[in-house]
């Protein structure tokens, strides 16, 4: 196996006997069984992932990937390519949502520019990868050249290595970039072998109008490459985003190292898709926030069978929505670690 293909290389098993060790501690403690519903099934998942009866979520590790998107030449944003740079430069002055969500957390946040259409000054706090320009446009040609697309796999796998290095008991990964909703719809189209208007969205605020004319430029894309998406890596090649892919290297690469996942919004799900594609014992590895308000994103969830943990009606991106999401993990663990069982504070359990 040639080094390229990293990301075919196992993925880390789930620990068994700490998931069995925690499930029967969720039995025997203070509360009806499965009285606390999702929380006790996240208590039990992280146990088996993090190889421990007692899991814990201290230290999170955000990483946004940003990366501009050749297909805004086709008019399918409402907002122009400068905004990406812009809010590269927000999120390291710590005014972004991201941002104030990072410090409320104690979490550790990294951002990683890949390619920006705008030039950008080097930015204090921002790795920047210069992959290219934003990417092709995908309606009229490959979004990414293979060394491109793999770079930007190796990208995401290098965060990934660092919140491990790092001590990380939690990786999220965000994004930011004009038009990525766009790339998102098409690369999940083809993944799903769906029509975009099952998956096309508003975005950052199409009107209807756009949302239909982002629909045809996504199906003209969909043809153009119609021959060549019967692997995922050209899938994610020709249709994707620098960001998107980063991502999806860093889900994959979270699962190499046992790193669980907290998979954010439509675009995060889509990379979460790719990942599962090209190496599918990543899925046992990956844990979804939210259902967004873009409507493909239950399409994705369902496909994966993904349960999100929040429904709040979100579309923000950045990571933000696993954020929130990250005090749900905390207190499952809480509740799993502290409450006392049955025997400890002498309350009749059930007759058996």
């Amino acid at each position: 196996m040639s080094a390229q293909e990293w990301w075919q290389h196992d993925c880390r098993a789930v620990n068994q006997a700490a998931r069995e060790q925690a499930l029967a501690r969720q039995q025997q403690l203070t509360k009806p069984a499965g009285s606390l519903g999702q929380l006790e099934q996240l208590a039990v998942i992280l146990a088996g992932l993090q190889g421990r009866e007692r899991p814990s979520v201290t230290l999170p590790w955000i990483a946004i990937f940003a990366g501009d998107h050749g297909v805004v030449e086709e008019g399918v944003s409402a907002f122009p390519q400068a905004v990406t740079g812009q809010m590269l430069r927000n999120f390291v002055a710590g005014g972004a949502a991201i941002s104030v969500l990072a410090r409320q957390l104690d979490a550790r946040l990294e951002v990683i520019d890949l390619g920006t259409a705008v030039p950008l000054e080097p930015l204090a706090g921002v790795q920047h990868l210069q992959l290219g320009a934003g990417t092709a446009n995908l309606a009229r040609e490959a979004a990414m050249t293979p060394a491109q697309c793999q770079a930007a796999l190796a990208a995401g796998q290098a965060s990934a290595q660092r919140a491990r290095a790092a001590g990380a008991e939690l990786f999220i990964g965000g994004e930011m970039g004009i038009g990525n909703t766009t790339a998102a719809a098409a690369l999940a189209c083809a993944l799903l072998d769906q029509p975009a208007s099952a998956l096309v969205g508003p975005g950052t605020g199409l009107d209807a109008g756009g949302v239909a004319h982002k629909a045809q430029v996504i199906e003209r894309a969909l043809a153009l490459h119609a021959g060549q998406l019967d692997e995922p890596l050209a899938v994610l090649q020709r249709l994707g985003g620098f960001e998107i892919a980063a991502l999806a290297g860093a889900y994959l690469a979270c699962a190499q190292q046992g790193l669980p996942v907290l998979v954010d919004g439509f675009i995060c799900t889509v990379a979460a898709l790719c990942a599962v594609r090209l190496n599918p014992a990543c899925r046992d590895w990956l844990l979804f926030a939210h259902r967004g308000a873009e409507p493909g994103h239950r399409l994705l969830l369902d496909a994966l069978q993904g349960e999100p943990l929040l429904q709040l009606g979100l579309r923000l991106g950045e990571g933000s929505g696993a954020a929130l999401a990250v005090p749900l993990l905390r207190l499952a663990c809480a509740l799993h670690n502290g409450m006392a069982t049955f025997a400890e504070a002498a309350v009749s359990d059930r007759p058996a």
